[in-house]
């Protein structure tokens, strides 16, 4: 079922930190193609709120309208950041970025290499070299070209991976053309190279997945139903929610996909702040295997692809069950034109087994609550992968951050005889899966309990004096620097941070805090030297933290595509600026190192990978006392029914 709330659809309603409207979109592209955008050869890269600083919205103050945009002139090649002001109608910034620096993708980008790629005769000629004359059943699978020392000379260019189909519904991942590369230039709507090195067979074995091809569904799962009779918990006016003790607004960006911002928790009345802004800042998928094609695959599908435009449409049944509420995202395309993501973001509650728990064995009776989570995501298809995010809120404060990965293994070609040692050989005829991996980054923009943070790491360990060889115990140290905030995981010490504000304490005269549990703590594998190492040097360590910039925004900077690295963390971070009872941004790098498995081919099964975090000292005492009971107690003391 899909739920409709009040609704703020009026411009002149919008919250500040509302998304831009489809009238808003038009309006400030509208601005800009009267004034510095007028050419024909300009193209949008995005359009967004341009969202309003934390002091103006702390303070009540009235907040302009205000749009960010990023344009590129496709006649010089030169990219334009602009900030347009709504409410009075002109451009207040224009400014042109420095040469070869290159926007992300857009859409029609991708459209655009695979047509022009099969027009060139080089291309044609390659294919026929391999004995393949059908383009129709070819596939031109458009990659960033990333960074491995060769000057683009202001080129901007994509990277062709080439598969083929045996018929239109084949799945071409079973078919990889291995060792042909088409290098596609942008710029110049033409192709720029041709890889071409020793030609493979083609795999001819199929891994196809859909029904006609499988076969006949098994019967013997019966139905399961979510109901909810009364409806859903929460409230929703406008991209405002309720739900539970948990406010928040919710947001989206072409380049980030779901926002959460402003999370509060409702504790004896009062709405205490959590995390003032959320978000998935950046990902980065690179590739183990030297091959040549291989070697070179190192996406990131957030600064290089804008994995927000990816958003898939959501289908109630499918991809969200229960009472359902759907929120639009609405974009542009590349001329300007407003494109709405319908049913981009879904929330929806669901049940969570037990909560707590307790079977009194002297009195013979028991207390169970249950537990429920409110789920909010979007799912994303990145060429072959999907990627499924989740926001998960609890009912006693705790918070998870879920990406759910599937969709199909980008693969290669071997000879049909030959096993390579960086992947898993998916079966006889020349096809295996790379060794990768999947790392996400997380900007967080902590306000527990107030703006002025800190933050702890926290590890255990065994004191010196241990006469009974049994102690340890939890130490905290204060991270007082960006530097000093460098840090990784380590399990051997059970470590996790805490997030604190000096200034609010709780019952036992502790400062209040929630802790960060860094689950799935995986860094890059590749070696310090390799280019996607200097490009990604996020990813090389799990924390960061930098106090709160406006314009530090992305973990791998502003416009990773086709840079060289050094941007974004490791140039900020070199100032070591203090970072104790500041307003604090946490940045969390985690992710899914994939060593491939014959179970994930032809189709993956969904691969979980996440982190949590817990209030920790936030609250005196279990906040969720109050839950209701919903069975009854038998005379043994345990649940029934209650029917």
């Amino acid at each position: 079922m899909t739920i409709n709330n009040e609704v703020e659809s009026a411009v002149g309603t919008a919250h500040p930190l509302d998304p831009l409207s489809r009238a808003e979109i038009s309006r400030a592209v509208a601005i800009l193609k009267e004034g510095p955008a007028a050419a024909e050869s300009f193209r949008f890269g995005s359009v967004e709120l341009r969202e309003p600083g934390k002091a103006e919205l702390r303070a009540g103050a009235a907040v302009a309208r205000e749009a960010d945009a990023v344009l590129i002139d496709r006649a010089s090649g030169a990219a334009f950041e602009a900030v347009v002001d709504l409410d009075g109608g002109l451009v207040s910034s224009w400014t042109q970025l420095a040469k070869g620096v290159q926007p992300p993708f857009m859409l029609d980008e991708f459209d655009e290499c695979e047509v022009n790629c099969k027009k060139d005769p080089r291309v044609i000629e390659a294919l026929a070299k391999r004995g393949l004359t059908d383009l129709d059943l070819v596939c031109f699978e458009p990659w960033s070209v990333g960074w491995f020392g060769e000057d683009a000379q202001g080129r901007r260019l994509m990277r062709a991976l080439v598969f083929v189909r045996d018929e239109p519904d084949d799945s071409p991942y079973a078919h990889p053309i291995e060792n042909l590369v088409v290098i596609y230039d942008l710029s110049s709507g033409q192709v720029a190279r041709i890889e071409d090195n020793e030609a493979i067979p083609v795999p001819a074995a199929r891994g196809n997945y859909l029904p006609k091809y499988v076969g006949e569904a098994r019967t013997d799962l019966k139905p399961i139903s979510i109901t909810q009779p009364e409806g859903a918990s929460f409230t929703v006016t406008g991209n405002h929610v309720r739900w539970a003790d948990w406010s928040f607004r919710v947001g989206f960006t072409p380049r980030e996909g779901l926002v959460l911002h402003q999370l509060k928790f409702r504790d004896q009345g009062v709405d205490r702040p959590v995390i003032n802004r959320a978000s998935l800042a950046e990902m980065v998928v690179p590739y183990g295997d030297p091959a040549p094609v291989q070697a070179k695959k190192n996406a990131f599908d957030s600064g290089e692809y804008n994995i927000g435009n990816m958003a898939n449409s959501l289908t109630l049944g499918c991809d969200c069950t229960g009472e359902i509420k759907y929120f639009d995202g609405i974009t542009t395309d590349s001329l300007g034109n407003p494109l709405t993501i319908e049913n981009a973001i879904c929330m929806h509650e669901e049940d969570d087994s037990i909560l707590w728990k307790h079977f009194d064995f002297r009195e013979g009776t028991a207390e169970t609550r249950r537990n429920r989570k409110l789920v909010i995501s979007f799912i994303a298809t990145v060429a072959n992968y999907e990627y499924a995010f989740y926001w998960h809120l609890f009912l006693d404060g705790s918070i998870e951050f879920l990406v759910k990965a599937t969709g199909i293994l980008s693969t290669a070609g071997q000879h049909p005889d030959q096993k390579s040692p960086y992947g898993q050989t998916l079966n006889n005829d020349g096809l295996y899966g790379p060794i990768h991996q999947h790392i996400f980054n997380v900007r967080m923009d902590f306000e527990v309990d107030g703006v002025n943070n800190s933050v702890y790491e926290v590890d255990t360990v065994i004191p010196e004096h241990n006469p009974t060889f049994t102690a340890f115990k939890a130490v905290d140290r204060l991270l007082e620097t960006e530097q000093a905030a460098i840090r990784k995981a380590d399990t051997s010490k059970h470590r996790f941070w805490k997030i604190v504000n000096h200034a609010k304490k709780n019952i036992v005269d502790e400062p209040v805090a929630y802790r960060l549990i860094p689950d799935n703590a995986i860094t890059l594998a590749a070696d310090d030297r390799a280019h996607v190492s200097q490009r990604a040097q996020f990813a090389r360590n799990n924390l960061w933290v930098t106090p709160y910039t406006r314009d530090e925004r992305f973990p791998a900077g502003e416009y990773p595509n086709q840079s060289t690295g050094g941007d974004g963390l490791p140039a900020w971070t070199q100032a070591d600026r203090n970072i104790v009872d500041q307003d604090l941004v946490v940045w969390y790098t985690f992710g899914m190192h994939h060593v491939v498995r014959l179970e994930d081919w032809p189709v993956m099964p969904r691969q979980n990978i996440g982190f949590m975090l817990e209030p920790h000292g936030f609250f005196n005492q279990n906040p969720t006392l109050n839950l209701p009971t919903e069975t009854t107690t038998t005379d043994t003391g345990h649940c029934s029914t209650g029917k």
